[in-house]
C-alpha cells in the first residue's frame, strides 16, 4: 500500500521550532522510524512550505496512492485551496496535527480541511503520524471512484 506524507509550511523546523508545542526531533530523524514500524507500507515523504506546491503534489499523488497523509500546518485554517483540492482526488486523506488544537488559540480550532478528509487527529506530536498510519494499514479506504 503506498502512502504519501505531506508536510505544509514551517514543519521543516521541527525539532528546532517551538520544542514545547512541536517536540525535539525533526521529522526527517522520525521517518526512518516509522517506515521501520510500517513495512508493509511504502511510505513516501514530501514538504513545502508554499500552497501550491502542497496543491500540486495532491493532485499529482491523489489519484495513484492507496492514502494521504497530511499535516497541513496553518493553511489547515486558512487554505480554501487546499480543502478544494482534497474534495477533487480519489485517495483517502487523513489529516494530522502534532498540537491538540483544541487546546490552541482560537483561529487554530478551525479546519477549512477537515470536512474534506476521512479523519482528523491531533495532540499526540509525532504520534500522530502512526496513529494516521495504523489507519491505513488495518483498512483498504475507499473513496468513491478510488482505483488503485
Amino acid at each position: 500500500m503506498h502512502i504519501l506524507i505531506i508536510n505544509g509550511p514551517n514543519l521543516n523546523l521541527l525539532g528546532r521550532r517551538e520544542p514545547g508545542i512541536y517536540g525535539t526531533r525533526s521529522f526527517e530523524d522520525y521517518l526512518p522510524e516509522l517506515r521501520e514500524a510500517f513495512p508493509n507500507l511504502e511510505l513516501e515523504y514530501f514538504q513545502s512550505n508554499h500552497e501550491g506546491e502542497l496543491i500540486d503534489k495532491l493532485h499529482e499523488a491523489g489519484f495513484k496512492h492507496h492514502g494521504i497523509v497530511l499535516n497541513a500546518g496553518a493553511y489547515t485554517h486558512t487554505s480554501i485551496a487546499l480543502a478544494d483540492a482534497i474534495a477533487a482526488i480519489n485517495s483517502p486523506v487523513v489529516e494530522v496535527h502534532l498540537s491538540n488544537l483544541a487546546a490552541r488559540e482560537q483561529f487554530r480550532q478551525t479546519s477549512l480541511i477537515g470536512k474534506h478528509c476521512i479523519g482528523s487527529i491531533s495532540g499526540f506530536k509525532l504520534e500522530s503520524y502512526k496513529l494516521a498510519l495504523h489507519y491505513f494499514e488495518g483498512t483498504r479506504p475507499k473513496r468513491v471512484g478510488f482505483k488503485v
